[in-house]
């Protein structure tokens, strides 16, 4: 759609996804039942600017689930959004450059909704995955969810475009409880374990190793580390 013309603010809505992708190009469980949508965006930014919009989404995902369900929500970077510690949405986006300036970028949001994650997903990902419908104990409006999710949405994409990354990211890291705790990094062939700092204005989470040297790290997995 995108490469035919298709402007910013296009997005495309799925029931269900038989080829659902991740992040690091992982598959990305998506029965019928979830919210699975992408949304085109066309920012003036650079390219390596484009990792911004993942905090974007999610901070919009935090605030809808929050205010619409009451639930205990969490973001953990770079890209999920946990209820009560366990996974309930992913956060995707690729982007078409020329050189080093940005083309589109297309950001995916999916959401565990209306399944039972015991039943719909396999069973390595049951313990650290969630759905609303687990949380909630019931099926909530996929509608109301969409509409609300597409609405934030907008009104923080222009926040960032008007105000810069720092109004989002302050909000994004009110949500972040990994924050000032020891948490374990998977990058490449590396694992780190240190105290969480911060995110910087590039989107890489700021560590303080263990021996006291402060890393960033762009790209990586993050964990609780074990006590």
């Amino acid at each position: 759609l995108v490469l035919l013309g298709a402007p910013e603010g296009t997005v495309a809505i799925a029931q269900t996804q038989t080829g659902g992708r991740g992040r690091l190009g992982r598959v990305w469980f998506s029965p019928e039942g979830g919210l699975w949508f992408s949304v085109v965006l066309k920012p003036k930014l650079k390219a390596a600017e484009a990792v911004r919009l993942v905090f974007v989404a999610g901070l919009a995902v935090a605030e809808v689930l929050r205010e619409l369900y009451g639930l205990k929500v969490e973001t953990k970077w770079p890209n999920d959004v946990l209820v009560n510690g366990r996974k309930v949405c992913g956060i995707l986006a690729e982007m078409n450059t020329t050189d080093e300036t940005i083309n589109f970028v297309v950001v995916g949001v999916g959401v565990n909704a209306n399944f039972d994650v015991e039943t719909s997903f396999p069973k390595q990902l049951r313990n650290t995955a969630t759905s609303l419908e687990n949380e909630l104990g019931k099926k909530v409006d996929l509608e109301e969810l969409f509409k609300a999710l597409l609405e934030r949405l907008e009104r923080i994409y222009a926040l960032y475009i008007k105000r810069g990354f720092s109004s989002v990211l302050v909000a994004w890291k009110k949500h972040a409880g990994f924050l000032n705790h020891q948490v374990e990094v998977t990058c490449q062939n590396e694992k780190l374990v240190g105290l969480a700092l911060d995110i910087d204005d590039n989107g890489a989470l700021v560590l303080k190793l263990d021996n006291g040297v402060i890393r960033k790290v762009l790209v990586g997995d993050l964990s609780f580390a074990a006590k």
